[in-house]
């Protein structure tokens, strides 16, 4: 769901632009005041292991494919604030360093993707808590949340290009959901599998009821980066090469031909440079993106995050 260059007139991206900044803000706030110490090595594996999947297009009817968005896995590991920054880092390290979604286009994708798929799909991960407790609670609000989450991306996708006038609201707005609502059931199963699988080794990561004093360890982000490439390199590789689902709508709809790049990228569509086999190009840039997001996204969330105290309060 980039948006690329091309698709959005002017006005739209400064309107985007402004609500991104506005609540890229807000988060990085809100994580300063609120977020422990001890959970700012969860925001580079949460960036990484996001990066990482969203590489991995997994096939949809109709000659589609989709991936994750990872807003709600995010948010429920941190909580949306920190989800909001974590998504937000994954995007513009896609945009910068791969191509992926336009440099004009950014503010749209980080309020598409970071702010109204984490920030909208965690209000309803919380309130569909409150209906069901226990682990089954937990992951149908889970698996619900993230599949709200992908449309309320897509919607907000589809205003911009009906406000932009590169499509008519009447004709995107079903296009769009219609090719979203089975994206998301792929977002909601990834989504559920991966909090599930947490629970089970560390389910006070996840769960506030086990919450516990101290911090995670090395063990927690060391194995998950693990994970997050061996994702990038083994399995990325083999990922669905039909268009996502902004591709397809576009290429249905007729605008695909806007379609720009701007700005040349150091690893241009996930491909590295210089090796000749497509899917060892593609391994070595998920190798290095994914280092690259973890290592970043654990830096940022230190310099964000107030020191703590002897006495255990942040300042």
């Amino acid at each position: 769901m980039h948006v690329p260059d091309g698709f959005l007139d002017a006005k739209t991206m400064v309107v985007t632009g402004g609500l991104a900044v506005a609540g890229l803000t807000v988060a990085i706030r809100q994580v300063n005041r609120t977020l422990p110490r001890s959970k700012t090595p969860l925001m580079g594996l949460a960036a990484a292991f996001v990066f990482a999947a969203q590489m991995l297009n997994f096939p949809v009817a109709g000659g589609t494919s989709g991936h994750l968005l990872g807003g709600v896995l995010a948010a429920v590991l941190l909580g949306p604030a920190a989800g909001v920054v974590v998504i937000s880092a994954v995007l513009i390290l896609q945009c910068f360093l791969f191509s992926d979604g336009g440099v004009l286009a950014l503010g749209a994708n980080v309020f598409n993707m970071a702010i109204v798929g984490t920030v909208g799909g965690y209000g309803i991960y919380t309130l569909s808590r409150r209906l069901v407790k226990g682990l089954h609670g937990q992951i149908t609000a889970v698996v619900f949340a993230a599949w709200c989450s992908t449309l309320l991306a897509s919607l907000a996708c589809a205003g911009e290009l009906a406000f932009s006038g590169t499509v008519a609201a009447g004709v995107v707005f079903p296009t769009m959901v219609g090719v979203h609502v089975l994206i998301g059931l792929g977002e909601a199963l990834i989504t559920a599998l991966v909090v599930l699988a947490i629970r089970k080794v560390r389910p006070e990561l996840v769960d506030p009821e086990h919450q516990q004093a101290g911090g995670i360890g090395w063990e927690v982000p060391a194995l998950g980066l693990v994970i997050a490439l061996g994702l990038a390199m083994f399995i990325a590789p083999f990922a669905s090469s039909w268009p996502d689902g902004l591709e397809k709508v576009a290429g249905k709809l007729g605008f695909e031909e806007h379609a720009k790049t701007l700005m040349k990228s150091l690893i241009p569509d996930y491909q590295m440079p210089g090796i000749s086999s497509e899917g060892v190009a593609t391994a070595i840039a998920g190798l290095a993106g994914t280092v690259i997001m973890f290592v970043t996204a654990w830096i940022v969330g230190g310099l964000l995050v107030r020191r703590e105290t002897k006495t255990g309060r942040q300042q």
